[in-house]
């Protein structure tokens, strides 16, 4: 995937024109139609809220839709729970890639076998996946990077809860790495691997402000669950004045930004991933791409994107309230 190569979420709306209305009944699907997310550390906010855009977009369409894949950061088991959704012959799947390399092969047996693969959240660029919804993850990196820069007055010391291995991951950590560039003064002075696991990031975070003399001076999360770790550490131990950049809406992210424990966080949007997802394959399982394993990227005339991007917000003390307001709105509805 490139930065350049991208779509809007808006123009995609033209592939559905074969579909009803979004309440209206869909008259052309076969009862044994099922669809798949695959993901990772599947119990988590972040997935539980895709998978409220896959329920619904499912009950619009009148089809099956199930979400699958390990309830802890797990790219081997993540790998084995799409072997089993393949072997179970789904009409298509939705994958966020834990670790793009580890499924490659399972993608390409996929679209062998005439199952259309998209990848959300999470891409696996090096594969046949038909393409990318998500988020522009380079530049919500050079967002949060602006943010930290900003706050840190062009000079400080950041440490940085990560899990390499993700593709989305390290182009955030591109992105804040150009944005910082602009600032001699900013040092990125240690990436964490968390493994998925929010512990890590508790327990480092503590041990990095025991040492006072070289505690960071902004802690950065490139995922979800690392900085409510961060910002419970920062309570417990009374700490003020770090510059604390998350990603994601985690209801503990949002409290921590009310109570300035939290500078800002990057929300994305996993429902809109998963809802537009499905309805994609959906429309590309009655409307069959010929050859699926083509190569769409280079074609110029090709029928779908290589990217959808689904839009970022920065979230921070000024708009949080709002932000929370919109979304109880959004539910009750």
């Amino acid at each position: 995937m490139t930065r350049t190569t991208k779509v809007s979420l808006f123009p995609m709306a033209g592939l559905l024109v074969s579909l009803a209305s979004c309440g209206g009944p869909v008259s052309q699907h076969d009862v044994n139609e099922k669809f798949y997310l695959i993901a990772s550390n599947t119990k988590v906010p972040y997935w539980q809220n895709a998978f409220a855009g896959l329920s619904k977009a499912a009950a619009q369409l009148q089809v099956q839709a199930e979400m699958a894949g390990p309830d802890k950061y797990d790219p081997k088991a993540q790998h084995e729970a799409f072997q089993r959704v393949l072997a179970k012959k789904p009409s298509g799947i939705l994958l966020s890639a834990a670790d793009p390399e580890l499924v490659k092969a399972d993608i390409q047996a996929a679209i062998a076998q005439g199952v259309p693969v998209i990848t959300i959240d999470s891409d696996a660029p090096g594969s046949r996946r038909l393409f990318f919804i998500g988020t522009d993850n380079y530049k919500a990196g050079m967002m949060g990077g602006q943010v930290a820069a900003k706050q840190l007055n062009g000079k400080g010391t950041v440490v940085v809860f990560s899990m390499p291995e993700q593709a989305n991951l390290k182009e955030r950590l591109h992105g804040y790495q150009d944005a910082f560039a602009a600032y001699p003064g900013i040092k990125i002075v240690e990436v964490v691997d968390i493994h998925g696991n929010p512990t890590v990031a508790f327990d480092k975070t503590t041990e990095l402000i025991e040492k006072a003399k070289n505690a960071p001076d902004a802690f950065v999360c490139l995922e979800a669950i690392a900085c409510p770790e961060v910002a419970d550490v920062l309570d417990r131990k009374n700490v003020k004045g770090k510059v604390v950049v998350a990603m994601d809406t985690d209801e503990r992210t949002l409290q921590a930004i009310k109570k300035g424990l939290i500078t800002a966080t990057i929300g994305q949007k996993p429902f809109t991933m998963a809802y537009f997802g499905l309805r994609v394959l959906d429309d590309l399982v009655h409307h069959k791409l010929s050859p699926l394993d083509a190569n769409f990227a280079q074609d110029s005339q090709s029928p779908v994107p290589v990217f959808v991007d689904t839009g970022a917000t920065l979230i921070d003390r000024s708009n949080v309230e709002s932000f929370l307001k919109d979304t109880a709105t959004a539910v009750a509805h």
